[in-house]
């Protein structure tokens, strides 16, 4: 193995990213070493890479971001002995203490000590990656690389989707972006009867219906209250999978859920959001759950079930560049014509 590699680093307090030769990193005591066989772009990698508010509030570089990916175990630290070189990995990207209130009450995803691979420490845009041997997932040998690379947000939408139930259910998933797309083909799985999407991006509404959505709806264009409000009868939807975080999309949805219903919500607002609580939230008597990465490892348990009994995300997958190509790839990701964009070391 040579002792340094290529990586995408967020090498300065601005816009944009460095492709540069790094050392490769040596596992600690109970971490693993990961060769990197694919990686793919997220939302938060977007933001890292675009220096805005928050990233310049977060990000500390010189750092190697992304956290997305899947790839061989190649070296094992000190004290690691149940996993064998050569095995194939995804892994969870929350590296938790283990020793707070939340960890130990079965809430790890919500650690108050977390920190996250690719935003507090150094992730996988690169050839090798170091990882707790705790948060590595074996992947079943039949799931594709790219398909594999994309655990992450899989397991959010995941987690969004299977919150409470959907058996039977109509349901509405506001924001079509990558995790809203998984969440379509997962209601779709889980029984629900119906799955209406709404979007801003005429590319993302192709790929909603790709994906199995039955209703599309064009932020601006279409009237979604009303048009769901139709399509069930003047009833309302069952659920809300609220994907977007924009503060009329959050409306909009809560507009669109009947009295009783559930809404989940994983989409991040950019600052305070007015909602009418009483006549959205209390008068009609709904559930809003608040929904923050994948729990640790039910979700991951979730995903594995769902790929075995038949779930298909490859429509997902648009494109694909090698790391040479970032430049390109991150321009595509931020116009928004894209699903999910993989790359590759």
């Amino acid at each position: 193995m040579a002792s340094t590699m290529k990586a995408l680093v967020k090498h300065a307090r601005a816009e944009g990213a460095r492709l540069e030769q790094v050392p490769v990193p040596s596992p600690k005591a109970g971490e693993v070493l990961v060769k990197v066989t694919a990686t793919a772009i997220c939302g938060t990698d977007i933001h890292i890479y675009a220096w805005n508010k928050w990233a310049q509030g977060r990000i500390k570089p010189p750092l190697v971001f992304g956290h997305e990916f899947c790839g061989e175990v190649v070296e094992l630290g000190d004290g690691v002995d149940d996993i064998a070189l050569g095995t194939r990995v995804s892994a969870e990207g929350h590296f938790v203490c283990g020793k707070c209130y939340f960890c130990r009450t079965g809430q790890a995803h919500i650690c108050q000590d977390v920190e996250i691979i690719g935003v507090d420490t150094n992730g996988c845009f690169a050839e090798y990656v170091r990882v707790p041997r705790g948060n590595l997932w074996v992947l079943d040998p039949e799931i594709p690389t790219e398909v594999a690379a994309i655990h992450d947000p899989f397991g959010n939408a995941v987690h969004t989707a299977l919150t409470d139930t959907l058996v039977g259910n109509t349901v509405l998933i506001t924001g079509c972006g990558p995790i809203g797309l998984i969440a379509i083909a997962i209601a779709k799985k889980a029984g629900a009867s119906r799955v209406f999407a709404s979007d801003l991006n005429d590319y993302r509404l192709d790929l909603a219906q790709k994906m199995g959505a039955d209703v599309v709806y064009k932020v601006g264009r279409d009237g979604l209250v009303a048009g769901v409000l139709k399509e069930t009868h003047g009833l309302g939807v069952d659920v809300l999978l609220e994907m977007a975080g924009h503060p009329s999309s959050i409306n909009d949805g809560l507009q669109s859920l009947r009295k009783g219903g559930w809404a989940a919500l994983l989409g991040l607002p950019n600052g305070p959001v007015e909602v009418d609580l009483a006549d959205q939230v209390i008068f009609k008597g709904i559930k809003i759950y608040g929904i923050n990465g994948r729990r640790m490892y039910d979700t991951w348990y979730m995903m594995q079930a769902l790929l075995r009994g038949g779930l298909d995300l490859t429509p997902l997958i648009t494109h694909r560049f090698k790391f040479e190509e970032y430049e390109q790839a991150f321009n595509l990701a931020i116009s928004g014509n894209s699903g999910k964009i993989i790359l590759y070391p």
